[in-house]
């Protein structure tokens, strides 16, 4: 059997974690927000949050309902529309004065929660909005390497146009280039690539791009990053 190094095999792990927990995140504590027929309206902005239910978020927060309430977790209504990747229901909140930058305990941001979703627009939305790319979570992740970790290629190219360093090296001088390439993204490889990206970069054990994408089998990413060295 191939056994993985034991760095690269430890550092995927916890990357693998890291994108478990953050998902296992997503649900708890909204369920059990308050019950939807609780009067108090804080509660109920927080349901409607959950249940994606925009009118009714219109309403409670016309009614008095307080834009930054929080469930257990720490979580606003704003954060819990980005992790379902509801646009209407975001844009309805940051009228209302949503704080961009508020995190739940575990220090998820809006737009870590819409990177990690997914929603191209939704991260588009809250750039214009002035939502910052540079704080990471209690995993020690920033939006962009969620994003490309799970291969979300509209999403890297919007947090890339706000000004982020296609090269920049974050734990282990991990690239999103490797991380890409070690998820097996082959689109998102070329993305990167055409956005700059060096595949002559190594992280701290000295692998390259490719290196890893062949330890990690990602025979798609490889050979998207072999054809780039061929004449």
């Amino acid at each position: 059997m191939n056994v993985l190094p034991t760095f690269l095999r430890s550092a995927w792990l916890a990357w693998l974690f890291s994108l478990c927990a953050f998902a296992l995140l997503l649900p708890f504590g909204e369920a059990r927000a308050q019950a939807e027929t609780n009067p108090n309206l804080n509660a109920q902005l927080l349901v409607a949050a959950r249940q994606d239910d925009v009118k009714a978020a219109e309403r409670v927060l016309a009614q008095g309902a307080v834009v930054e309430s929080r469930n257990r977790l720490g979580k606003t209504a704003l954060l819990i529309a980005c992790e379902k990747g509801n646009l209407p229901l975001a844009e309805l909140l940051l009228r209302s004065g949503a704080n961009i930058s508020a995190t739940s305990l575990e220090g998820v941001t809006p737009l870590i929660a819409a990177s990690y979703a997914g929603n191209a627009e939704l991260v588009k939305r809250l750039l214009a909005a002035g939502a910052k790319t540079d704080p990471v979570d209690r995993m020690n992740k920033s939006a962009i390497i969620y994003a490309a970790g799970r291969g979300h290629v509209e999403v890297v190219d919007a947090l890339l146009a706000s000004g982020i360093d296609v090269n920049l090296p974050y734990e282990h001088r991990l690239t999103l280039l490797m991380w890409a390439s070690g998820q097996g993204h082959p689109e998102l490889v070329k993305l990167l690539l055409a956005r700059g990206a060096k595949a002559d970069l190594r992280d701290d054990r000295g692998m390259s791009a490719l290196d890893i994408a062949r330890e990690t089998r990602q025979m798609a990413a490889a050979e998207v990053l072999a054809a780039k060295g061929r004449p």
